[in-house]
């Protein structure tokens, strides 16, 4: 991920989750399966939960949810849709 993040020019902070403690926190159950937080006053708010966009090629997506998302954040208003259906495949579970 290190390289591809490089190689993509990403900016962004993301997070390798090993122990799936995190997903699990959040109950992802699918990958891609994107949350989008927000601080509040020290506190994470989870601000959009579901699937990037509505198809499985980006190019014929018409509704960009995670691009939508973010662009009402950064002006400072609430995601008109916060909650998609994630799609993709499962998560694959560790054993306990």
């Amino acid at each position: 991920m290190q390289v591809r993040a490089r190689e993509k020019g990403f900016t962004f902070p993301y997070l390798f989750d090993e122990t799936q403690d995190v997903a699990r926190a959040y109950g992802a159950t699918r990958t891609p399966h994107v949350f989008i937080l927000s601080m509040d006053e020290g506190d994470l708010i989870v601000k959009y939960i579901g699937a990037i966009d509505n198809s499985k090629s980006a190019a014929e997506a018409s509704e960009k949810y995670v691009e939508d998302a973010l662009n009402a954040l950064l002006s400072g208003n609430d995601p008109a849709v916060n909650y998609t259906r994630a799609v993709g495949c499962t998560i694959k579970w560790k054993a306990d």
